[in-house]
């Protein structure tokens, strides 16, 4: 007699990501249909322009960068943080307490403030959020040349859900003297997929991607909006430049014309089909160490707020997906 556990359809889905080796599972026996999602929008967040320090931005230190340079009209400003996770400082003071190793945390925290308060990133015009990413390689280009700056992360959250803690749209750049574990794993796995194979693990699945086309979401002839193969969240959605490039900050005026086209049609298409949810994005590029990391491929990643780490995410590092990667590429890409 044929076992009927045997013919069960499994409750899951476990997939690999080739490049952090981290598993994640896509719960297809729970899967939640795209539409659902719609039920996580966040609360409308309220906060006064009058109160808000960054309408007003006499009140802050003085803008180590603002476009225009007109501080009546300025579209994008940036300062340093008044309450930065890193600091100035001419020496790391490196040193052993018992078996731990210690060190300052030197570095550069500011803050990159769009003008209206009210409209979000989202909800922006292509050229309006390429004025934010020039004011990202700009201070980048500025930060990874001081003295003992080793990554430059830049990074928005939006939603106090996401951990904004100001309503009013800013995203933040941070410059460290280490390179964080999430970033290491990602170049570790670059670094052996090439010396396995002598090519790039992104353009190899971006390659497949542009070839099965089941999930990509956006594409113009610079970039493609990609729904992963292994997403770690529900609606988790990259930004890759479609030719090889390893280093963000290098990006021409071209590129960030068209970069600024995928990360506004990215970001609007989430904002609409899950009606404004909170939600986090940064870029994932090569260090600024001096050392060498042409087998790397930056970009962008944005991470909806559909889920809460519990129990066995927190316990295992692997998180589970409520929706099919396919499935979720496909609602997106019917978003206009």
């Amino acid at each position: 007699m044929e076992n009927n556990q045997n013919n069960k359809k499994p409750s899951s889905e476990l997939r690999f990501d080739l490049v952090s080796k981290d598993w994640v599972v896509i719960a297809t026996g729970r899967a939640r249909k795209p539409e659902t999602f719609k039920n996580n929008g966040r609360a409308k967040e309220e906060g006064l322009e009058k109160d808000c320090p960054f309408c007003h931005i006499e009140t802050q230190a003085p803008p180590v960068y603002i476009y225009p340079d007109d501080k009546e009209k300025w579209e994008v400003v940036v300062f340093p943080n008044k309450y930065p996770a890193f600091s100035e400082g001419n020496q790391l003071h490196e040193r052993a307490v018992g078996p731990y190793q210690v060190m300052d945390g030197l570095g550069f925290h500011e803050v990159v403030v769009t003008r209206d308060h009210r409209q979000n990133m989202a909800q922006f015009s292509a050229q309006k959020v390429k004025l934010v990413i020039d004011a990202y390689q700009e201070r980048y280009l500025e930060m990874m040349n001081e003295k003992h700056i080793n990554y430059v992360s830049i990074f928005h959250n939006n939603g106090k859900e996401a951990g904004a803690s100001m309503v009013h749209p800013h995203s933040q750049i941070i410059a460290m003297p280490v390179i964080d574990p999430d970033l290491r794993r990602s170049l570790d796995g670059s670094r052996i997929f090439f010396e396995n194979h002598g090519s790039c693990v992104h353009c190899a699945m971006l390659e497949w991607e542009l070839e099965e086309k089941i999930r990509i979401i956006f594409e113009n002839d610079k970039f493609v909006v990609v729904s992963p193969f292994a997403a770690k969240v529900a609606f988790e959605t990259r930004i890759y430049p479609k030719e090889h490039k390893a280093y963000f900050e290098r990006i021409k005026e071209d590129e960030k014309e068209k970069l600024a086209e995928a990360l506004q049609v990215a970001l609007n298409k989430i904002c609409k089909g899950l009606v404004d949810p909170a939600y986090n994005f940064f870029i994932h590029t090569s260090p600024c160490d001096g050392k060498n990391y042409d087998h790397y491929h930056w970009h962008f990643e944005i991470l909806p707020k559909t889920s809460v780490w519990a129990g066995f995410e927190l316990g295992t590092g692997i998180q589970i997906s409520t929706i099919e990667p396919e499935k979720a590429a496909e609602y997106l890409r019917r978003i206009e």
